[in-house]
């Protein structure tokens, strides 16, 4: 088996109400949207409250070119990646040599090498540590990159690997974009980094681990590239994002999802814990419907989205750590799940028992 010992996370500097950032908003669009209290609206009713940006508000004033945002993507992603990572080896009292292999994932921006390689040259890992990046499975990577570490540790069960996200939704801001789906994205998406370090079943820092990796289900939906994701043109990164979403997880997800579950000998009644990667409120919703949840009984879903936006693949790793903070000697032997979805359309799920 595969277990997760610690996650630890970083953000950048500038974290603004979204009050504020609406207001700015409105004001580099007031001559481009004639309807203004929509933009406002919209920004009410994707439940922020606060995000991280990765720049100062008036730095998305301007129109900038792709090659502008994406130099900044590659130096903020490497700087607060950097931070989470040396927070993460820290705090499990390692060193960078101690780690046998490097993930990374990220979707807003490019970079070649890719950021665990710019990682290296900031922090001393062994010049022979496997390398692995990730790109293009978004929302969900963040629980799938758990996944695939894990699989991986199945073989390697002396190791310990670190795999780490990192997302600057802002960096894609379309300034002449006015779409329903740019200004639901302009009030939604949040930037921040998480790395999470696991360990194999012989590794000792194993009885440290407060979640035990058990097994998980890809699943993709056929047909459904034009859900989620980016088209990639001369400015950038240009959101697609379908308002379907949220009727795609209600009719499409519960299936396998019990499916998965009857494999493995259980019902949703025997999950004590829901990790699901907080898209949006309506697919949050949709998420609690499927389970069978109360209103809200998503909690620690609605407080990453509220307290950081959605942060693409990074906001499950951050509501994992929010579910480690609250672990309690009743838990130990349950059952806990994630769950998130993203382009192609896919889900990825993975199953846990509390140690």
């Amino acid at each position: 088996m595969s277990y997760i010992v610690d996650i630890q996370l970083s953000f950048p500097e500038n974290y603004y109400s979204q009050s504020d950032l609406v207001e700015g908003l409105c004001e580099v669009w007031k001559n481009k949207v004639k309807n203004l209290s929509r933009v406002k609206l919209i920004h009410e009713n994707v439940k922020v409250s606060k995000r991280h940006i990765a720049c100062e508000m008036n730095h998305y004033i301007q129109k900038r070119s792709f090659d502008e945002n994406n130099e900044l993507f590659v130096n903020t992603a490497t700087e607060i990646s950097t931070n989470a990572i040396d927070k993460l080896l820290k705090e499990n009292n390692l060193e960078p040599q101690d780690i046998s292999s490097l993930w990374s994932n990220t979707v807003t921006g490019f970079a070649i090498p890719s950021i665990e390689a710019r990682v290296m040259n900031k922090l001393s890992f062994n010049t022979n540590t496997k390398r692995v990046p990730l790109m293009g499975l978004g929302c969900m990577a963040g629980v799938a990159g758990i996944n695939r570490v894990c699989d991986y540790l199945k073989g390697h069960p002396q190791e310990a690997v670190i795999f780490f996200s990192v997302e600057l939704c802002s960096l894609t801001f379309q300034l002449e974009d006015t779409s329903a789906a740019n200004m639901v994205a302009t009030g939604l998406f949040g930037d921040g980094a998480a790395a999470v370090l696991m360990v194999g079943e012989e590794h000792p820092l194993k009885d440290k681990a407060a979640l035990k990796w058990e097994t998980s289900q890809s699943i993709f939906f056929p047909d459904s590239e034009d859900t989620m994701g980016w088209r990639v043109g001369s400015s950038g990164l240009n959101i697609v994002l379908s308002k379907s979403v949220p009727n795609v997880v209600k009719d499409q997800l519960k299936e396998p999802l019990l499916n998965f579950l009857k494999a493995n000998n259980l019902d949703l009644n025997k999950i004590k814990n829901f990790i699901a990667h907080p898209g949006g409120p309506k697919v949050l919703d949709s998420m609690e419907e499927v389970f069978d949840l109360p209103e809200k009984g998503l909690t620690h879903s609605w407080q990453s989205l509220s307290e950081n936006g959605n942060m693409s693949s990074v906001s499950v790793l951050d509501i994992i750590k929010r579910t480690l903070r609250s672990k309690t000697d009743e838990r130990l032997g349950d059952n806990a799940l994630s769950v998130a979805m993203g382009p192609a359309f896919s889900a990825e799920i993975g199953l846990f028992t509390w140690m």
